[in-house]
């Protein structure tokens, strides 16, 4: 597969014109209640975007949100009023494979709305992909890996049901390393869970945590050393996002590296993180960032600080999670791995074909654009009424 990026023929220019945007909201099931520190979901809900360009080709994307606007400002009923009043109309007759014009029409357009915006770049990329016949990641600049490791999220809250969910993930060889969404309950209360896992799975898997912003520098004072005892090796966003240079304080005196999540959305917020000396880690997402190139851009910021990348997620589907892996798999380092797990806590997915997950990882799709393909009868099986 050769590192270069194409050039877009002359004659492809004029059917490469965006000439409609369709969003739909669905709402998906989840085999388990997935319980985050302030929210639990049984149903995980998504914008599909469909951007049709003039030849014809029909690119997909996607906008994933936890719960409505709890984690950040967007829900999908917003998402998708954005992008059909706002977004879709800035879009309609530009060039498709302009994407970095598209990005600036569509900062004029809305300010953040970054869900949104990334769910339209995907479409994009995977348009302009299928047209020329080449991957995503191409035209981005390349393949570095062709697949991730991958991890799982323990977010049940019971200690017992989620031995028995690892047990089985590293049976399959599909995951041995979990991360374990913690914050719900008490401290001592969690320490005490962490503890029964991690005695469980000693020496078969690896555990970090995720405290979404539960704590403040006291209760995280008292915990990180415990975690760190019991071989906690990661610890995700323990403060809120405002508190920045409440991590850089814990950040000194932590034993176990901290991850940034909620406190960097743009490459501003990573460059103010990074001054701060506020993070080991940051968690990588395309709703956040606003799509696949703003997303390369908080990368690129972490990684002139020294800053770890890490693959996150919010439980997107197929389709988001393919997105997020053209990106993944083009950077140059990406240390701590990702969690796009979301396909497989679905009781149902939005694609013709899975993505694979074999040996502890997740593979690149193949083929042209994002390498995937929406089935329309789950879509409309799952579509909003």
């Amino acid at each position: 597969m050769p590192d270069t990026i194409l050039p877009v023929p002359t004659d492809l220019r004029h059917d490469l014109t965006i000439s409609e945007i369709k969003s739909t909201i669905v709402d998906v099931p989840t085999v388990r209640k997935h319980k985050l520190s302030s929210l639990s979901v049984t149903a995980q809900s998504y914008v599909i975007v469909e951007l049709r360009l003039g030849n014809g080709v029909i690119g997909i994307g996607e906008a994933a949100t936890l719960g409505g606007p709890r984690w950040s400002e967007e829900c999908v009923e917003g998402i998708k009023a954005t992008i059909d009043t706002y977004l879709a109309p800035a879009l309609i007759g530009a060039a498709a494979e302009r994407f970095e014009a598209a990005r600036a029409r569509m900062d004029e357009a809305a300010k953040r709305n970054n869900a949104a915006k990334g769910a339209i770049e995907s479409a994009l990329f995977d348009a302009v992909g299928k047209t020329l016949g080449v991957p995503a990641v191409q035209l981005l600049g390349g393949v570095v890996r062709d697949s991730v490791p991958v991890l799982w999220t323990l977010a049940s809250g019971d200690p017992g049901q989620e031995i028995e969910e690892a047990e089985r993930k590293i049976a399959a060889r599909l995951h041995n390393i979990f991360k374990v969404k913690i914050g719900a309950k008490t401290p001592e209360a969690d320490m005490a869970r962490m503890r029964q896992l991690a005695g469980a799975l000693e020496g078969r898997a690896t555990l970090i945590v995720d405290a979404n912003q539960a704590w403040d520098e006291t209760t995280a004072l008292r915990c990180l050393p415990i975690l760190a005892e019991i071989g906690v090796t990661l610890v995700e966003q323990p403060l809120p996002a405002w508190n920045i240079p409440g991590m850089a304080r814990l950040r000194t005196r932590s034993a176990v590296p901290l991850m940034a999540d909620e406190c960097v959305f743009s490459s501003h917020d990573m460059l103010d993180v990074a001054r701060a000396g506020a993070a080991d880690v940051v968690s990588l997402k395309l709703v956040k960032h606003g799509g696949l190139l703003a997303t390369r851009d908080v990368a690129a910021v972490a990684r002139a600080a020294g800053i770890g990348l890490y693959g996150g997620c919010l439980l997107e589907s197929s389709i988001g999670a393919a997105a997020h892996l053209h990106v993944f798999a083009g950077l140059r380092d990406l240390t701590w791995g990702c969690e796009h797990f979301g396909p497989q806590i679905l009781t149902g997915d939005l694609v013709t074909e899975p993505l694979r997950f074999e040996d502890f990882q997740i593979h690149l799709p193949i083929g042209p654009g994002l390498g995937i393909t929406l089935d329309p009868d789950q879509l409309r099986r799952y579509a909003r009424q």
